[in-house]
């Protein structure tokens, strides 16, 4: 069973496809949430450390992802967000290969992921290289001079896929590490990072995972490797004996030594409760049903809207669980979707974004939205003053 609408909590009227920028509110966080807030903080205040184990909520939470994205038991944690995740990564993965400078991405990963890198290599001062290419130019431009390889498996913005198994493959026989940001995979795609053989992943828990806004992020490390991380943040809670108080950091044992600070108990009780959806979910069950969906949005889409332009993969293999399309006043046109309650989101600097998650999203929703669009789009409502001034989130 993949529609589980009744799980969320969806205002009358709104076609929701905006899944993976910001999940919808699972109808069981709020009672979790209230139950956190009255029954632990408000009953048990510091006791709650350990009468509620909220001390072991980012290993055991850490776990219910690992099973979504191929990760063995002992591999996630969560905790802090994906730009801390992102550094965390690199940073461990460069001390892996002293003798290297060079960390390969490409132009469609998430800025933030670049910028955290440019920071990083701008601290270091060690003649550390941010080498940034086209997509379809990675496998070419990875060779013995690279350090790391670090790729957003979905491309935020078109949907495009990289190919997880080859691309490690790749870069492990240049010698290089891997990196996977899967802030556009989990919950969304089926994902085997064991599989894969990469040595580090990360990723967001607030797209279709569902667990709201500010949701922490996860960071996997290959088990094999996990007790030898190096972790350059070395906060209190990565430490080996966190409550001894020494006064010189000692890494603690396997993932536990990527937790940075103090854990968000309300957030992580948040995404707790959400993940209870993913319960008996195949996740090629999923993959096939959102394929379905999008192949039927982009017919209509083609065949009754010629001003859009597809802007992510035609073949279905190649696309995560969102479609773009492209459109000169593309802004304008979403907000008057948003306006008439079809909620998508826009990237710069043309296009107009859809996702599609099987949880909530069925065939009936696909075509009522197209319907929107195509009146949008004929009868130009999206030429009005009001839709033409961008917000700050757009």
């Amino acid at each position: 069973m993949v529609l589980q609408k009744d799980f969320f909590d969806l205002p009358a009227g709104m076609i929701y496809l905006d899944g993976n920028s910001l999940g919808p509110l699972p109808k069981t966080v709020k009672d979790r949430v209230a139950a956190m807030i009255q029954d632990e903080w408000g009953t048990q205040l510091i006791k709650g450390w350990n009468t509620s184990g909220w001390m072991a909520q980012p290993s055991r939470i850490g776990d219910a992802i690992g099973r979504l994205i191929g990760a063995p038991q002992g591999t996630v944690v969560i905790g802090d967000t994906l730009s801390i995740k992102v550094f965390q990564a690199v940073a461990a993965a460069i001390k892996m290969r002293p003798d290297r400078r060079v960390i390969l991405s490409d132009s469609g990963n998430f800025p933030t992921d670049l910028y955290m890198v440019e920071g990083l290599i701008k601290a270091l001062d060690s003649g550390y290289e941010l080498r940034v290419v086209a997509p379809e130019d990675v496998a070419s431009a990875i060779d013995d001079t690279v350090a790391v390889v670090m790729l957003t498996e979905v491309d935020y913005r078109t949907g495009r896929m990289h190919e997880m198994g080859s691309m490690t493959k790749t870069a492990h026989e240049a010698g290089a590490v891997m990196i996977w940001d899967l802030a556009h995979s989990a919950g969304a795609v089926p994902v085997d990072l064991e599989a894969s053989g990469c040595e580090f992943a990360i990723g967001c828990t607030y797209k279709y995972l569902n667990g709201g806004p500010g949701a922490p992020a996860f960071i996997y490390v290959r088990k094999d490797l996990a007790d030898d991380v190096e972790p350059a943040l070395a906060g209190w809670l990565g430490h080996d004996a966190p409550f001894a108080f020494d006064l010189k950091y000692r890494p603690a044992r396997g993932i536990e030594r990527m937790r940075v600070g103090t854990p968000p108990v309300l957030q992580m009780a948040a995404l707790d409760a959400a993940l209870a959806v993913w319960e008996g979910v195949d996740m090629a069950e999923m993959r096939s049903a959102s394929i379905a969906l999008q192949e039927t949005f982009i017919h209509h889409v083609e065949s009754r809207v010629p001003q859009l332009t597809l802007a992510s993969p035609r073949d279905s293999a190649r696309r995560g669980s969102q479609v773009s399309f492209a459109f000169e006043n593309g802004y304008a046109a979403m907000q008057a979707l948003i306006a008439r309650g079809v909620i998508g989101d826009f990237r710069a600097p043309d296009i107009m974004r859809f996702g599609f998650t099987p949880l909530y999203i069925d065939e009936a929703d696909v075509i009522a939205a197209v319907d929107h669009i195509e009146v949008v789009m004929k009868d130009r409502l999206w030429d009005d003053p009001k839709y033409l001034t961008r917000q700050r989130v757009t």
